[in-house]
């Protein structure tokens, strides 16, 4: 019977070294910092289950917040000093699109000037009158280009042959853009600040100012490909206007002066570098703390079971 315990316990030894290296103090093995601990020595607690859980599900939780940031692209603006177009040819390109419901289409026009001596009355290029309420009103669309320096544009009867007693100026502005049309999501800017301007209620024979600040816009994709636009902020008043020989004919003006500060959107992923550097982080950190108090409340455990046996004896 001892003979065939010691036949059994031989079998048993060659079965479990097939295929493993016996550690040994001068062998490749005392290089791991991952010692192995029996699994009979361990001891499972329901407190540690419970932890153990809850750290999985929060370490599922941050992974997936962390992937969703991982693959949704960002958004980044910076300011700096520049021109960011230089090959526009000091041009700003401008969409322009108004409705003036008392105003016939032949009387109404549209003027430019700036400081570098343009002055153009009754611009027709690229210009669309179309009739409203029953050839009452016009509503004009008109794109054009202004120079890079201080100026303004305005629509008036100006261009007309013949000029009205009392033009009536009020107006609703569907669209006032600059530069190429963004329509980007995550980009909320004024690019049209203008947009829906409602003057229908206002004086018929006032002047109508809109103070314009344009702010040059760059927006750069992913491979690197940019887009001109320009937002602006606008100031506006109203007023009837008099000179010594009587009431001036009022217009809509839009005066304008460029922003030397560019605002530039460019769009980032996050690195994967990054990503998996922040996974490890995650797991890392999470079982570490959840060890530490997995241990806390063993320990603590523990020490009340020994006054509890204290108290008994």
């Amino acid at each position: 019977m001892f003979l065939g315990e010691m036949s059994t316990y031989s079998s048993v030894v060659r079965e479990s070294t097939v295929g493993h290296i016996p550690w040994s103090p001068q062998g490749p093995g005392r290089f791991d910092i991952y010692r192995k601990v029996p699994k009979d020595l361990t001891q499972p607690t329901y407190t540690g289950a419970i932890i153990s859980i809850c750290c999985c599900l929060f370490i599922l939780f941050l992974f997936l917040s962390e992937l969703t940031g991982f693959i949704t692209t960002e958004v980044v603006n910076e300011l700096y000093v520049d021109d960011p177009d230089k090959d526009s040819g000091g041009k700003i390109d401008v969409s322009l699109n108004i409705s003036l419901p008392n105003l016939h289409c032949e009387l109404v026009g549209l003027d430019i000037q700036d400081e570098m001596g343009r002055h153009e009355v009754g611009h027709i290029d690229n210009s669309m009158k179309i009739p409203l309420n029953n050839g009452a009103g016009c509503r004009f669309e008109g794109q054009f280009s202004i120079n890079k320096v201080p100026g303004n544009f305005h629509v008036s009867t100006h261009s007309a042959t013949a000029q009205p007693q009392n033009p009536d100026m009020t107006h609703v502005i569907h669209k006032l853009s600059f530069g190429d049309t963004l329509q980007v999501q995550n980009v909320h800017g004024a690019f049209n600040a203008l947009g829906g301007a409602d003057r229908l209620t206002s004086n018929p024979l006032a002047s109508h100012d809109y103070i314009l600040k344009i702010v040059p816009t760059v927006y750069e994709d992913k491979s690197g490909k940019q887009r001109y636009s320009y937002q602006y902020t606008v100031a506006n008043k109203e007023y009837v206007a008099y000179s010594h020989t009587g009431r001036i004919i009022p217009a809509i003006w839009f005066r304008y002066d460029l922003s030397p500060i560019t605002v530039k959107y460019t769009e980032r992923r996050q690195p994967l570098y990054r990503f998996i550097t922040t996974i490890c982080a995650i797991i890392g950190g999470t079982f570490t703390v959840a060890g530490i108090l997995d241990s806390c409340i063993f320990t603590a455990s523990e020490a009340w079971k020994k006054i509890q046996l204290g108290k008994m004896h």
